[in-house]
């Protein structure tokens, strides 16, 4: 079955920057879209960033573009997002998630139909 875990959160100060990683097993890997997403604290789950299967295009919202990058290695199955010039208000719970078809990448999140257990991304001084 599809597994889907988040590594590489914790606790990072404004400015400062972090890595997550997602190991994905159970499906191939490099024929589906894959995202991450977020929830803040007491806030609904938002798209983050998107990429395709073969990596070549990639996908932002407004408030990480420029200070995220979302990549992923078919050879180890695994998506990384890299987030630099962290701000208070990217603490959130993270997570990633496989796309429902090979087609769709975006930020309709109903579309996806796998989702890891999430890791935690907290910043504050």
């Amino acid at each position: 079955q599809v597994q889907l875990v988040e590594s590489g959160g914790g606790l990072a100060q404004p400015g400062g920057s972090l890595r997550l990683s997602c190991a994905a097993s159970g499906f191939p890997f490099s024929s589906y879209p894959m995202s991450w997403a977020r929830q803040a604290p007491g806030k609904g789950l938002e798209w983050v960033s998107g990429i395709y299967g073969d990596g070549t295009d990639t996908y932002y919202s407004d408030s990480v573009k420029g200070r995220f990058t979302i990549s992923r290695d078919n050879t180890k199955n695994t998506l990384y997002l890299q987030m630099n010039s962290l701000k208070p208000e990217d603490t959130a719970l993270y997570y990633c998630a496989k796309s429902g078809n090979n087609d769709y990448l975006g930020p309709m999140l109903e579309e996806y139909d796998s989702w890891g257990q999430g890791t935690q991304v907290t910043v504050s001084s």
